[in-house]
């Protein structure tokens, strides 16, 4: 009987554990179907190949952004610097085009270059001088919103726009940048497709595979996991916390390129909430699949969850002073569900 009995227990057991397994692993992505499902019921024009595409275009750039801050992660670092470096490479681009009258190529570099050098930057601060990842990039975020306003005296870029100096700003933005932002693939559907949702996706497969297909990537695991043991093994760790930082410093840039693109000027307040929807999304990835750690894949899902649930209360005519407030419940919730149930599944398995 008591063999019986520890039998039942034992499968009770089995069944429970298989179920949080599942919980874990899937929930979340159940989550995001259902909330598509209840937006198409329940918002009218929410379903379609068009407003599924404006979706993606709106998270384009944040996921983006998200998937920099994701690399940070990795290493067991942050970078509260990317928004600023975002809005930077955007008033930079159109600096370079406007007044300085240079073409799209000299602006798409120069911006890449200012972010990997504030990365790498960050980076040093971090490793070298043992400064905590959140204040080196605090005091950068800082620094650069501040920075960015010195050329223009606090003003945007915009073509014939009266210089400090006094002097009229004659550079355009040329076409081959503004098609960057605005240029829209035809896929089944004509003009269906925008250049930043392809670049995205490109990125966060480039990102994916990055992160968990090479060496350079498990490497960069490891020293999130235990800084420690994989610089006694024989981790360049220094030189990975750095990449890392450059990473993120790159691809904040490129998401400023694309909103420049998008714009179509320097607008200067235009990269307000770029910090906090980045953030967001890297860290609701963490619910996605029960990873439990920073991943890709999850960044993508979770830029792609939070672009779904503002969309789907915007069209349902919920106030837009709301939104940041479901931004965070959603956030919370996701991480509390993560972590209970991870924990619940470490328990189980001792």
């Amino acid at each position: 009987m008591a063999e019986i009995g520890a039998g039942r227990a034992g499968a009770r057991g089995g069944q429970g554990r298989g179920f949080t397994h599942y919980a874990i692993r899937y929930g979340f992505l159940l989550l995001l179907v259902g909330l598509v499902i209840f937006f198409a019921i329940f918002a009218p024009g929410f379903a379609g190949p068009r407003p599924a595409v404006f979706i993606f275009q709106s998270v384009a750039i944040t996921g983006i952004l998200a998937l920099g801050v994701t690399c940070t992660l990795v290493v067991g670092g942050f970078d509260l610097s990317i928004g600023s470096v975002a809005t930077s490479a955007l008033m930079l681009s159109a600096y370079v085009m406007v007044v300085m009258e240079q073409p799209a190529i000299v602006a798409v570099l120069a911006c890449l270059a200012m972010g990997a050098a504030v990365g790498a930057i960050n980076g040093f601060l971090i490793v070298k001088m043992r400064v905590p990842d959140l204040l080196a990039t605090l005091g950068m975020m800082f620094l650069l919103i501040g920075l960015q306003r010195i050329p223009t005296e606090g003003n945007s870029i915009s073509t014939g726009m009266t210089l400090p100096s006094g002097e009229v700003a004659e550079g355009t933005f040329s076409a081959a940048f503004l098609w960057i932002g605005r240029h829209r693939f035809d896929f089944f559907l004509e003009d269906l497709i925008p250049v930043p949702v392809v670049l995205f996706l490109l990125i966060a497969v480039l990102i994916w595979v990055f992160l968990e297909l090479t060496r350079h990537g498990r490497l960069m695991y490891a020293i999130g996991s235990n800084e420690r043991a994989a610089g006694l093994a024989g981790t360049p760790v220094a030189r990975y916390k750095v990449l890392a930082y450059m990473i993120s410093g790159m691809l904040a840039s490129v998401g400023g390129i694309l909103l420049a693109a998008r714009l179509g000027r320097g607008d200067i307040a235009s990269g307000n909430n770029l910090l906090l929807d980045s953030v967001a999304a890297a860290l609701i990835g963490f619910a996605v699949l029960g990873a439990a750690k920073p991943n890709a894949f999850g960044t993508a899902i979770g830029a792609l969850f939070v672009g779904i649930l503002l969309q789907g209360l915007t069209m349902m005519n919920a106030p837009y002073y709301t939104q940041d407030f479901v931004k965070g419940a959603v956030l919370v919730i996701a991480l509390m569900f993560t972590f209970a149930l991870s924990q619940r599944k470490a328990g189980a398995g001792h």
